[in-house]
């Protein structure tokens, strides 16, 4: 296939991914999964909104300055001070693109930005100019494109062209669009625009509906050759098109789409699961291509037909995707060399020996209590280590449940607080209501608790289960995690994780700012 049949893939899960309530990430998670994405060779990866935290600065310069092989990206809106600083974050990047939008649509013209549409294409050209004069790679996003007037679109987007911009991205911001209408729109706008040829379209999909994908899919064959997406469809509201999705239905019909992209896809599964660890999103079973029963037959026809030929019920082999790669056991004899190498396969690569050798004695721990230790367990062994990073004001020394029928649960808990033990004695609902209300006892954090979820890592009745809590405190959202084979202990473990996050001086308010 020649170079105008790629789709270009543009990751944001970085970006739009945390604006998913309880989703912020610290600079070194988003480190992680840029490397992760690198090396699963994402085209474009959009590591943040540089302008919108001394915090999402730090990680688009942290990964701008680490990865080398692909382009890096900040969003900014059109105005002078986000260009400056998302240029600013990039000046190390060896590929680097800043991504200025302005809204389109009438409602967000009126109501939001209070601007006639001539000040809107004014406002557009000056972004992209100045964004043109600190950085040679430019995009530009007409947001809320979907619900944007076509004649109004075709007069911005090819100013903005004229301007310098090189990839023009037509977002349905609000998940509004339907296929059809969807692909109309790209197809009229490369048709109807002079100087469409000097650009590539690109299409941004929300899931409000659940056609992000579809819409997506749509673009392409309208001549769309830039699509934006994230790791297992994480966004704002109901997310975005998953990555995982477009790329596997670009790879598995090429007859019909006559597209390819340069994904490597062996890869997925393992970054999949490092984004849902890291951010404390679960994927359901049922989730196409990375869901546990994506590859699973329970139906005894479509098992014999499985068994006699794949292809009679499945239209992609396992393997393509990562599943069933794996074929060393670790258990508790496999030594530090197995344990480094098995975390390189899984695209893990730890900062230094220290991190290494805490991550192997909670291996060693961990071996102890179950008889195979499998790839999941390994992300949430590397993320929970990670985690320490974070100062622990609060720290578990010791917790005691009693649950037995007729009679209310208890909890009995040790905590250390700076350096000073603290005990507490609660009685709950159950025994996990118990010891939320003995450490609280002890915390008075003032914190409400807006989720509680739990998750089997792997299967068997000795799975690690990943417990996920979501507090939110004064307008800051976070997501504590925490993983043990024990449930009481990992929903402690992840109750505490979250009040050290709220406590740390680098979390922030959940970025709820202006985006496509």
């Amino acid at each position: 296939m020649s170079s105008s049949d790629r789709v270009i893939i543009f990751d944001t899960t970085l970006r739009d991914g945390e604006q998913s309530p309880g989703a912020s990430m610290t600079k070194e998670e988003k480190l992680r999964i840029a490397k992760a994405l690198e090396r699963m060779r994402v085209d474009v990866i959009e590591a943040g909104f540089a302008i919108a935290s001394p915090g999402d600065f730090d990680a688009v310069k942290s990964i701008a300055d680490t990865i080398q092989d692909s382009t890096i990206c900040s969003l900014a809106r059109a105005l002078d001070a986000d260009i400056e600083r998302a240029a600013e974050a990039l000046a190390g990047a060896n590929s680097g693109r800043i991504h200025t939008f302005i809204a389109t649509s009438p409602i967000h013209m009126q109501h939001k930005l209070r601007m006639q549409p001539d000040q809107v294409v004014e406002q557009a050209v000056r972004a992209i100019k100045k964004a043109r004069n600190l950085c040679a790679d430019v995009e530009f996003s007409c947001e809320d494109a979907g619900r944007s007037e076509i004649d109004f679109l075709c007069r911005i987007v090819e100013a903005a062209i004229d301007a310098g911009a090189r990839t023009i991205n037509i977002p349905d911001t609000v998940g509004y669009a339907i296929p059809h209408e969807y692909a109309n729109l790209i197809s009229e706008l490369i048709n109807r625009v002079p100087n469409a040829d000097k650009a590539i379209f690109s299409v941004h999909c929300h899931n409000d509906l659940g056609l992000a994908v579809a819409n997506s899919l749509a673009a392409v064959v309208a001549g769309a050759r830039q699509v934006e997406c994230t790791i297992n469809g994480l966004g704002e509201r109901a997310g975005n098109a998953a990555l995982e999705e477009i790329v596997m239905a670009i790879k598995t019909r090429q007859d019909l789409l006559g597209v390819h992209t340069n994904i490597d896809t062996p890869h997925i599964l393992s970054v999949s699961r490092m984004v849902s660890g890291i951010t404390g999103f679960p994927v359901q079973p049922n989730k196409a291509i990375v869901g546990a029963n994506a590859f699973a037959h329970e139906s005894g026809i479509h098992q014999d037909g499985v068994l006699k030929h794949r292809e009679t019920y499945e239209i992609m082999a396992a393997e393509d995707v990562g599943w069933h790669a794996n074929k060393m056991v670790m258990g508790k004899h496999s030594g530090r060399s197995a344990f480094r190498s098995r975390l390189l396969e899984l695209g893990i690569e730890l900062a230094s020996e220290t991190e290494l050798n805490a991550a192997f004695a909670r291996f060693k721990d961990l071996a102890d209590k179950k008889h195979e230790i499998f790839d999941e367990d390994l992300q949430a062994l590397v993320s929970e280590t990670l985690s320490e990073e974070t100062p622990e004001m609060y720290k578990l020394v010791s917790l005691e449940v009693a649950s037995k029928t007729g009679e209310v649960p208890h909890a009995h808990l040790v905590l250390s607080i700076d350096g000073k033990e603290v005990a507490a004695d609660e009685q709950g609902s159950g025994p996990v209501d118990a010891a939320f209300k003995a450490i609280e006892k002890v915390a008075q954090s003032g914190a409400t608790l807006q989720l509680y979820s739990v998750n089997a890592i792997t299967q068997g009745t000795d799975s690690q289960g990943e417990v996920t809590v979501r507090l939110e405190r004064g307008g800051r959202i976070v997501n504590g995690n925490g993983a043990d084979t024990d449930i009481v202990i990992a929903s402690a473990k992840a109750y505490l994780n979250a009040l050290n996050l709220m406590q740390a001086s680098t979390a922030k308010a959940h970025p709820q700012v202006d985006g496509v």
